[in-house]
């Protein structure tokens, strides 16, 4: 995956250019994918950050277009999977 900088990526995105290979699909899920992880039942839960962290959560999010709950979702996610793939 070759490497750019944030503004030029959205400079060539909004400019209609091809910027799928600065994208990591490796780990990208599917529209079904993602509407069934939507349909599993959920849980509120409260967590208090420092503010420069939640700066920096919505910073990520917004660079990507998404929605701070739920970029913390997929990194969540992701996580698990890597700890719960480790052999014990």
């Amino acid at each position: 995956m070759k490497s750019i900088k944030a503004e030029e990526f959205d400079r060539m995105f909004d400019e209609g250019e091809d910027v799928t290979q600065y994208l990591d699909t490796d780990k990208a899920m599917s529209i079904e994918e993602f509407k069934e992880k939507l349909k599993q039942k959920t849980e509120t839960i409260d967590i208090d950050l420092p503010v420069e962290i939640v700066q920096k959560i919505d910073s990520e999010a917004n660079k990507i277009g998404v929605a701070r709950q739920a970029l913390i979702k997929v990194w969540i996610v992701e996580r698990l999977k890597e700890e719960l793939s480790k052999p014990l």
